[in-house]
């Protein structure tokens, strides 16, 4: 709607995970190395955790697009489903056709089509997202998965993939064998100061602005301050300052614009405190060895 005003090819501050606009900050970059290390290296159990809107979908969909065509990859995202539900979904998604209907001939099945990719020195891969919702017995059928291995490697590697909720979950004592067993770990920060500048400027460099600066310097304040990093809560207020700016003609988007589009969208009630800003930037600077550990893996 407001793109031609604006001088844009397309909108730059969609929702959709559009790989085309990917932005890594360090915590984004850290944990697709992470992710990328899980799965390459065959560590079995992965666990991906971060807050509502950090980022944690469009890093699955940057993940899969870095691996090879021997890898084929299981999505599930239903975390409602029964545990012989859960095997028809895996079973579809890895485009296995199943001979029998119950849980134990699924897993002999699936063991006997794992093994025939391990001997073509294939790779196979499960992604279950929003997994903070899933019951203790669907989390232990999980579990079971890691069970099919050789006496050199596992099977099939398992992302975990949720919000906090799903570390407090894995403290339970019914779930320590899970536990034990997720060889990796990494959890999504927002984006700092810096990043959100530099995700904004980005995108709108990506959806072809060509001119000066469409955010003032105190607009991007004001966003950072507001949305505390959040990628999704930037794509909102940055979509809803543009189109107030559009209907206003107005060029160029200030602090006022951005407070003003905030509080229509409720967003001011929600600020992130001055505390929880400063842990995401003492955890950015005890990250940056973890990182460069996980990058000399792929020289």
């Amino acid at each position: 709607m407001y793109c031609e005003y604006y001088g844009l090819v397309r909108p730059p501050f969609e929702m959709t995970p559009d790989p085309s606009f990917l932005f890594l900050g360090e915590a984004h970059r850290e944990g697709l190395a992470t992710l990328l290390y899980g799965v390459k290296a065959g560590k079995g159990f992965v666990m991906l955790t971060g807050e509502v809107g950090t980022g944690k979908t469009t890093l699955l969909h940057a993940l899969l697009g870095q691996l090879d065509s021997k890898t084929k990859s299981a999505f599930i995202f239903n975390p409602r489903l029964t545990p012989l539900g859960f095997f028809r979904v895996l079973f579809e998604e890895l485009d296995i056709e199943p001979r029998r209907k119950n849980k134990a001939e699924y897993l002999l099945q699936l063991n006997e089509f794992l093994i025939d990719r391990l001997a073509k020195n294939e790779k196979t891969l499960l992604i279950v997202d929003e997994a903070q919702n899933l019951s203790i017995d669907m989390l232990e059928e999980i579990r079971l998965l890691s069970n099919l291995e050789t006496p050199r490697s596992k099977l099939i590697q398992i992302m975990l993939v949720g919000q906090p909720e799903l570390k407090e979950m894995l403290r339970k004592p019914e779930l320590r064998q899970l536990r034990q067993r997720i060889a990796l770990s990494h959890h999504l920060r927002p984006f700092d100061e810096t990043e959100t500048h530099e995700y904004v400027e980005d995108r709108l460099r990506r959806a072809g602005f060509t001119g000066g600066r469409l955010f003032k310097r105190g607009a991007l304040r004001a966003l950072y301050r507001i949305t505390g990093g959040t990628p999704r809560l930037l794509n909102v207020l940055c979509d809803s300052a543009l189109l107030m700016g559009f209907a206003r003609a107005q060029k160029v988007v200030d602090a006022d614009m951005i407070e003003e589009a905030a509080e229509d969208l409720d967003m001011l009630e929600t600020l992130p405190s001055e505390s929880e800003s400063g842990a995401s930037g003492e955890h950015k600077k005890k990250s940056r060895s973890k990182v460069r550990e996980i990058f000399r893996f792929f020289r």
